[in-house]
């Protein structure tokens, strides 16, 4: 049992949404209401803000659960809140998938079998980039980057870590913190990865596509915005090696600029160069800085790994709480 106190275990499939009325119906008839290991499955909808009808037509369909924001708050919050009613809700394990219909919900019973075996505490659905007919020669090799880029940061060896297709036990759920605006999908690989969680994947089919990413409308605004995330991401987790290495970049660089000042003084021309001289104590003075910004941030981490098991105290204690009151 993932938690150890119900007797039924139970999935939640959430799909967070953003004006899909069109494609909802689909995503929805192809998850399976029957799963080998699994009590009971409910679905539910995050509905971000969406101007069409998007939540009438889950009610239509007969979904159990749906979250409605007022205003579209972007994917990450979506997905965020989608967690945190499925652990409400009393979830053992949440799938998240995309209402677009772009991943086979038939997938899911394959995608949750390392969390039912106890072998893994979130596994993703690797698309098998190379493989999907929709995706430009350029897109592929950008998704093959970023996802080594991330594999890096994370210490982990998820192949494709843009996919939406992932599911979580209640304990990975529970240490949970996205912080992004924009996309869960990189930062909660990093932060599992930090976190030591056990991650996997498995192979997953996709259906055609239905209607171009509404989260990829620029390609450089996206490459520019998941660079941010990675980067942010990966600084909240190893401060000390992000300012250590730039502080030893500009330390090496005055260090650089010294030793050409004395070269040229030995060589009886040092009057000439005196600017190597200023730029050379704006390089140190500024990598000293730097080292001393990265202690400091390495000790605001430790602060912040303190306060997120405070956090998930706190979330275990809300939800016990919860549920003694249903009882």
């Amino acid at each position: 049992m993932a938690n150890g106190r119900r007797d039924l275990m139970k999935l939640i499939v959430q799909i967070p949404c953003l004006n899909e009325e069109a494609t909802l119906p689909e995503t929805v008839r192809d998850i399976p209401r029957e799963i080998p290991g699994v009590d009971k499955v409910e679905i539910l909808v995050v509905d971000d803000g969406s101007t069409d009808r998007t939540a009438e037509v889950a009610r239509e369909l007969g979904v159990d659960h749906i979250v409605r924001f007022p205003q579209n708050r972007g994917l990450a919050a979506a997905f965020a809140a989608g967690i945190d009613a499925c652990l409400r809700l009393g979830a053992d394990i949440i799938v998240n998938t995309d209402g677009d219909n772009q991943y086979a919900g038939g997938d899911i019973p394959r995608l949750i079998a390392p969390i039912l075996a106890g072998e893994a505490d979130i596994v993703i659905g690797d698309r098998q980039i190379d493989t999907i007919p929709h995706f430009s020669p350029m897109k592929k090799r950008l998704q093959k980057l970023g996802s080594w880029i991330v594999r890096r940061a994370s210490d982990t060896a998820i192949p494709d870590t843009t996919s939406g297709f992932r599911a979580y036990s209640r304990e990975a759920a529970l240490r949970l913190n996205i912080v992004s605006d924009y996309t869960y999908t990189l930062e909660s690989i990093i932060q599992a990865g930090k976190q030591h969680l056990a991650l996997t994947h498995v192979p997953i089919s996709t259906n055609p596509k239905l209607r171009e990413s509404r989260l990829i409308r620029s390609l450089t605004l996206y490459l520019f915005r998941s660079a941010e995330t990675i980067v942010r991401i990966y600084a909240m987790y190893e401060p000390l090696r992000v300012f250590v290495a730039a502080g030893t970049l500009l330390l090496l660089g005055g260090l650089t600029l010294s030793l050409r000042y004395l070269y040229f003084v030995f060589q009886g021309e040092g009057k000439g160069h005196v600017q190597s001289v200023i730029l050379a104590a704006v390089f140190l003075i500024a990598g000293f800085q730097v080292l001393l910004i990265g202690l400091l941030a390495d000790l605001i981490a430790i602060n912040r790994r303190l306060n997120e098991e405070v956090l998930l105290r706190i979330k275990r204690l809300e939800l016990a709480r919860g549920n003694d009151e249903e009882d």
